[in-house]
């Protein structure tokens, strides 16, 4: 185990008159806790992550298949809407496949544990990548539409259960920078699938299958990997009651010298919460004090699908060939933009712990809205000048990095952290079903949109980004260095004093009529 470096302090005289935080300086995760993140985020939102970018280069290949398929059992090749109907389902069943995840997911991390719940979904993915990967040989599509349903519920309910377990297991003056594990993984997996899905390695004619069916590698990775390392401490005290089991996994994630406060931290929450038990998601709406938490993260969850990062990825394609770039080149540009995006999440998780969630979101959107206004400058006047397609490329690459550097990783980490133990796998069924509802229905309703309002589609964006980022300044409190039991009583003073202000209001106004 690395030596703490709190324990330099009474060495150096000049450090002592700086602030606590400070002092602290940055932390980094021991080895054991690296592996224990790797094992996770390998199965769950780099799993997410690889299928939602995976399936975007066999397009072609896939709907040639289909259309032999169909003209093998019907004699009659089939009609140029229907195979592109049919297309569509495929690609956009996994967003449902994800809704009925995400909303199982919070409830099996409690009956199974957040550690047996994610070596469990490995199944599915096994299973969906045999389906996908049979489909071409037994020339039956309906196997790919049934494979892609249930690759949707692997990925939702690793990217609902997977942030609990890496929160859980962190410490708290590292807990930033472990949560921002969900998105360098996320992120990894786009770039890994977009990757996988070039000519030169599995992007061939012929090849798609594999290409697929690769989906297996992860799981099999988790189920090796994982198994290896404990269950999460506060899962083990606080909802099993596990006094001994919970020690062991702090030892071995933490180190014994780290033992005892960890442990009496989360015994300060199991404390908090005596007689209470697990929460529903509609028991979270009728409560009062659960108030601004979840307005909260219901709208940072839509705002993370309906803040045009979508809509970039859609215009990406246009701008690369307005600026020059040959169409099979034009893969190996957006592998840039993948490799962008990846780069992003790490520099977000060196930063959260210094500057905190606050600065990182609300700067994020901030420079979100500001890329939005002037992409539509750039794209508005790109047949005047040779010069806009290339700045409507940096203005691509900025939006992305805008992104990765705030709503892309904090989003996931303020889901968790505003929540104590017994609320958090309902909030997560919550913030979940909202984050997949917004993908679905976006990936739906955006080709009208851009029929309709072409490029200044990113005004309605940019008006969400800067409604996001003032919500966040005006109502969110910092919870950088911050227990969980702390966050929840700092947000349980501030829904007091909003319901006391109300009826002091309610009163004053009786009082006058009167």
């Amino acid at each position: 185990m690395p030596k703490d470096n709190r324990d330099d302090y009474e060495y150096t005289p000049l450090l002592i008159k700086q602030p606590e935080e400070t002092r602290r300086g940055i932390k980094f995760p021991n080895k054991s806790l690296l592996l224990a993140t790797f094992a996770a985020c390998i199965g769950g939102s780099f799993q997410y992550g690889y299928n939602v970018s995976v399936i975007n280069a066999p397009t072609k290949h896939v709907q040639e298949f289909i259309n032999q398929t169909w003209t093998v059992r019907y004699q009659t090749g089939m009609a140029e809407d229907a195979l592109t109907f049919l297309w569509s389902i495929i690609v956009s069943i996994f967003t449902f496949g994800g809704l009925v995840g995400v909303t199982v997911g919070g409830t099996l991390s409690i009956k199974l544990g957040r550690k047996g719940t994610l070596l469990t979904n490995n199944i599915l993915a096994i299973t969906a990548a045999l389906m996908m990967g049979l489909s071409y040989g037994t020339g039956s599509f309906e196997l790919l539409i049934i494979g892609r349903l249930i690759i949707g519920v692997n990925a939702g309910i690793g990217i609902c259960v997977q942030p609990l377990y890496l929160t859980e297991i962190a410490p708290t003056a590292i807990r930033g920078l472990m949560g921002m594990g969900t998105s360098v993984f996320l992120t990894g997996g786009i770039l890994t699938g977009q990757v996988m899905g070039l000519k030169e390695l599995l992007g061939r004619e012929g090849y798609w299958p594999i290409l697929l069916s690769t989906t297996a590698i992860p799981a099999i990775m988790q189920l090796l990997t994982l198994p290896w390392f404990p269950e999460s401490p506060c899962f083990l005290l606080i909802d099993r009651g596990d006094d001994e089991g919970c020690k062991k996994a702090i030892k071995q994630l933490h180190g014994a010298a780290n033992c005892e406060k960890q442990m009496e931290e989360i015994e300060n929450e199991r404390n908090n919460l005596v007689g209470i038990t697990a929460k529903k998601p509609w028991e979270l709406f009728a409560d009062r004090n659960m108030r601004w938490q979840l307005i909260t993260i219901m709208l940072l969850n839509a705002a993370q699908q309906l803040n045009g990062i979508n809509a970039i990825y859609f215009y990406a394609d246009y701008v690369f060939r307005e600026a020059g770039i040959s169409d099979d080149k034009i893969p190996y540009a957006t592998v840039g933009t993948g490799a962008c995006e990846c780069l992003t999440a790490l520099t977000c998780g060196l930063l959260i712990e210094r500057l905190g969630r606050r600065v990182l979101i609300i700067g994020g959107y901030t420079l979100m809205s500001i890329c939005c206004i002037l992409f539509t400058l750039t794209i508005t006047l790109q047949e005047t000048s040779s010069v806009f397609p290339y700045l409507s490329m940096t203005c691509i690459f900025a939006f992305i990095l805008s992104f990765g550097l705030g709503p892309g990783g904090v989003t996931n980490i303020l889901t968790v952290e505003l929540f104590t133990q017994n609320s958090r796998p309902a909030a997560y069924i919550i913030a979940g079903s909202i984050n997949w509802t917004s993908f679905f229905l976006i990936s739906m309703i955006f080709p009208f949109i851009v029929i309709h309002l072409q490029q200044y589609c990113f005004l309605v964006f940019m008006g969400i980004c800067t409604m996001v980022a003032i919500y966040i300044f005006f109502c969110i409190p910092e919870t950088k260095n911050k227990t969980f039991l702390e966050i929840q009583n700092e947000f349980k003073s501030r829904n007091i004093k909003k319901g006391s202000s109300t009826e002091a209001s309610g009163m004053t106004l009786l009082a006058s009529s009167g």
